[in-house]
């Protein structure tokens, strides 16, 4: 068997990899220094403006609040204004195989998407109906249609 030949490259590849592994312990060595340094705490407090901040908040400026009158979540919806969403139109496309028509609303003269499943009463062209408004994917649609 033949010994191994070391040549200049090998030799400057060998020296590259442990200058990297001394350089890579100073480092580290070096962290665990600053992290011994840095032995508090570090809190993150909010101000009366609500901004983060890393200096305590003036005491004078706190706010009490009852934990009842905290609310989760979005807000129900109030019933009042179910009169003025109600509104009236007219058929102008309707395809009873397909499930799928167009309204005119009679007030802003705006052409609704209405759906099978949105429906409340049997409609054809030409039908006068009372109908609301829901946000669909690609706009308002005409939802809980009735005839008039």
């Amino acid at each position: 068997m033949a010994k191994s030949q070391q040549t200049f490259g090998k030799s400057e590849r060998e020296k590259k990899r442990l200058k990297k592994r001394e350089d890579k312990q100073k480092r580290k060595l070096a962290r665990k220094e600053e992290n011994k340094q840095d032995k508090g705490i570090k809190f993150a407090y909010v101000d009366h403006n609500g901004h983060l901040t890393d200096t305590p908040p003036d005491p004078s400026m706190k706010v009490d609040i009852e934990a009842e009158n905290i609310i989760l979540g979005i807000p129900k919806k109030d019933k009042v204004n179910d009169l003025d969403n109600i509104r009236t139109g007219k058929v102008s496309f309707y395809d009873s195989s397909k499930g799928y028509g167009f309204i005119n609303d009679s007030d802003s003269q705006e052409k609704y998407f209405t759906h099978v499943t949105g429906l409340i009463d049997q409609i054809k062209e030409n039908d006068k109906v009372s109908f609301e408004l829901e946000r669909g994917l690609k706009g308002m649609n005409a939802v809980k249609v009735k005839l008039v």
